[in-house]
């Protein structure tokens, strides 16, 4: 009796065993990248296909400020950027669970839609705070003579930008530490740090790496102006694809032009290369090739790279980012005071203002202040002309799109 009570027992517990409740049941995903949308091959990341007029300085002599945009390039030599890298790099840049409470990325004050940087005056981070200044556009950001970050150059390289916003109170909310440890909790992230890396560890030095491959390969090169631009040997002649406009406002950015104060200046001095990005670094005042625009006569509140140098000559100096996608990047400025491209035309126009570290040929030797004093055929003109700036085919292209699904 006991062996057959024994007997009866095993069959109830093999019968219960084997006719578990199949809403209880949950299948384990074999595919550890199965939250992402990736290629079975990684993008293309390493092959930028630059055009000539990127590797080439085709300016004329008269243009002796003017250099190739690849003169620029701030890749260092131990982050060259590769397809395994970018891609775990882009992946990094959209995931919110990379934040204090998982709400907020990288792309959430860059986003793509608006040229990489932020539609608000201000960014709000993960708790709802608000960020000092405007979130800046990031295209071209390979191509900064310097390699340093941030409005005020904080960061000297992009490496060191990168893990900034993460560490930040405001922005994300993070240790290092709490950011590798979230991201070491992931299914996700072991076979992107093996392909890119060799093996699954998890280092903020990675993680600065992967992030900086990926937003050196934003790089634009299919504007209208960069499609026309191929029709021509030279930056400076009209362009045949260009609306008679266009061609216009392109000789008002080119071309130098006598200020009111009888100083001849230009647009592409402070927007250098096809790449349209920041000054050389030609300047001996002060520690930065950053500008002083004129914003403002005196600096109150923001001293922009002084904040960093501690040097006087460089209060009131902001970076200068790529002027590519400019159009579709509002609010501008570092402190997004101008709403329109057409109030930031009006600046230059009429609005320059004596600060003390206004350079020529801003201020002649007089002190007195130039103005562009632009008509309004100009200044439609040069609005249009930013407008071939947009580069829609690579603010639309899958490798930089938000990768989760």
């Amino acid at each position: 009796m006991k062996n057959f009570l024994l007997a009866m027992l095993m069959v109830l517990v093999f019968f219960s065993c084997s006719t578990k409740n199949e809403d209880e049941y949950v299948p384990v995903d074999e595919n550890p990248l199965s939250e992402l949308n990736l290629p079975e091959t990684y993008f293309n990341y390493t092959d930028l296909n630059l055009p000539t007029h990127y590797t080439n300085n085709q300016f004329p002599d008269q243009f002796p400020f003017q250099k190739a945009a690849t003169t620029f390039d701030n890749t260092p030599a131990n982050n060259p950027v590769t397809n395994e890298g970018a891609t775990l790099g882009r992946v990094l840049f959209y995931d919110k669970k990379l934040s204090a409470n998982g709400t907020v990325a990288c792309a959430s004050c860059h986003k793509a839609e608006h040229g990489f940087s932020d539609p608000d005056v201000l960014s709000k981070g993960f708790n709802g705070g608000l960020t000092r200044r405007h979130s800046m556009g990031i295209v071209n950001a390979r191509f900064y003579a310097s390699g340093k970050f941030f409005w005020d150059e904080r960061a000297a390289t992009l490496e060191d930008q990168v893990l900034m916003p993460f560490q930040d109170e405001v922005e994300m909310g993070l240790t290092l530490q709490e950011l590798e440890d979230i991201i070491s909790s992931q299914t996700y992230y072991p076979t992107l740090f093996e392909d890119a890396f060799g093996d699954e560890t998890v280092t903020s030095d990675r993680i600065s790496k992967a992030l900086a491959q990926f937003i050196r390969s934003l790089v634009s090169t299919t504007s209208k102006y960069d499609y026309a631009r191929n029709e021509v040997s030279s930056p400076t002649e009209d362009f045949p694809n260009f609306t008679t406009q266009e061609n216009l406002g392109k000789d008002l950015f080119y071309l130098p032009r006598v200020l009111t104060n009888g100083n001849n200046a230009n647009c592409a001095a402070c927007h250098v290369s096809e790449a349209f990005v920041g000054p050389i670094p030609n300047r001996g005042n002060g520690a930065s090739n950053a500008t002083n625009n004129g914003l403002d006569a005196m600096s109150t509140t923001d001293f922009g790279v002084n904040e960093t140098t501690g040097v006087p000559n460089d209060t009131g100096k902001f970076k200068v980012p790529s002027l590519k996608n400019i159009a579709i990047r509002p609010p501008y400025m570092h402190d997004g005071r101008f709403a329109t491209l057409e109030e930031v035309i009006e600046h230059y126009s009429s609005g320059i203002q004596n600060h003390p570290n206004l350079a020529p040929p801003f201020v002649n030797d007089n002190g007195i202040v130039g103005q562009f004093n632009f008509t309004q055929t100009e200044k439609d003109a040069l609005i249009a002309f930013l407008k071939t700036l947009t580069d829609e085919e690579m603010l639309n292209d899958e490798k930089f799109s938000n990768p989760f699904n």
